[in-house]
């Protein structure tokens, strides 16, 4: 009976140790730190992931609004040149001859037209509060309006949908100096 005591049967060595895992308690540990560090890293890449498919979204977005601006700005240029030209026609229209005088006021309203169905559309100023946003001051002068008033336009401005292509050339009121 002793043999039984010390675990051992006739003929055989006694073992110290119980069987369990293969590798020990140390080997355990060391998968443990394995898996923690690869659910670390999954979840490092599952965050960068998460990024960068927010920045190609909004690459995306802020692409598609350049697009947009783009092809609405794309006649800036000519229309700017344009411009020049309805300027002559406003000084033409001036004169004193009735039947060119009619023949040009044909001419401004379809190119007006034009102009207006391309968004571009003539920016009005007149005795408004000078706005540095949409004029340019050239000249200051006395008059009865207040101070800051615009009272001549010299050449006019446009916008082109929400944003101004040329900026009016005025005169502003100094206000009455008596």
């Amino acid at each position: 009976m002793e043999a039984d005591k010390n675990n051992q049967t006739p003929g055989k060595q006694p073992t110290l140790e119980q069987p369990g895992p293969p590798g020990g308690v140390e080997e355990i540990e060391s998968l443990r730190k394995a898996n923690a560090d690869l659910k670390r890293s999954c979840d490092d890449l599952n965050e960068r992931y998460l990024r960068l498919a927010a920045d190609f979204d909004n690459f995306r977005k802020r692409t598609a609004r350049q697009t947009e601006e783009i092809r609405t700005y794309a006649l800036e240029k000519f229309a700017v040149e344009l411009l020049d030209v309805a300027d002559n026609f406003e000084r033409a229209q001036k004169s004193d001859d009735a039947s060119l005088r009619e023949g040009l006021e044909s001419i401004q309203k379809q190119f007006s037209g034009l102009l207006e169905k391309h968004g571009i559309k003539p920016l009005s100023c007149l005795h408004e509060a000078f706005n540095p946003e949409e004029h340019e001051a050239v000249a200051s002068i006395p008059s009865e309006h207040p101070e800051g008033i615009v009272v001549e336009e010299f050449i006019r401005g446009y916008r082109m949908h929400d944003r101004i292509i040329r900026h009016a050339k005025v005169a502003v009121s100094k206000g009455n100096n008596e």
